[in-house]
């Protein structure tokens, strides 16, 4: 910081830049409230049932197949459950991402030591409404050590 106030030159506001925190990770984002947001845009009429309902076929495949169904009804057209969809990114994955089938194939993520990204889509497979209900760091464990 300058005698006046303003940022010098070469300062960084990211997490590194606390004090003992060079190695801060993000964590869980939420993003419920987003989402409400959302849903009461389209029922008070501001948004359209076409703008917030258009789910890229590819996510549409996956909620069919390998989506974890929900007891949730959709907000928008209430005629079907919705469909929890994970995706991960991270090291040595696709520049799209890979889609986690089930939890055990996340717990194979988590359990590895590079640091990889979960987001979560709800999708719903009548109407194509779809939202990223939140993202979530997994990995990056540390190999355990051997004391003896």
């Amino acid at each position: 910081m300058t005698n006046d106030g303003t940022p010098s030159r070469g300062t960084s506001f990211g997490s590194s830049s606390l004090r003992g925190m060079s190695s801060l990770r993000g964590g869980l984002v939420d993003h419920r409230m987003a989402r409400r947001a959302t849903i009461n845009e389209v029922h008070r009429g501001r948004l359209g049932r076409e703008e917030v309902c258009d789910a890229h076929p590819e996510l549409m495949r996956a909620a069919r197949s390998v989506g974890k169904r929900t007891e949730t009804p959709c907000p928008i057209c209430s005629e079907d459950n919705l469909v929890l969809v994970t995706y991960v990114f991270g090291p040595k994955l696709p520049s799209h991402g890979r889609l986690a089938a089930d939890n055990k194939e996340l717990a194979q993520f988590h359990r590895r030591a590079e640091e990889y990204t979960a987001y979560v889509v709800e999708a719903c497979c009548t109407c194509r409404w779809h939202y990223l209900v939140r993202a979530l760091p997994i990995g990056g464990q540390r190999g355990r050590r051997q004391v003896g």
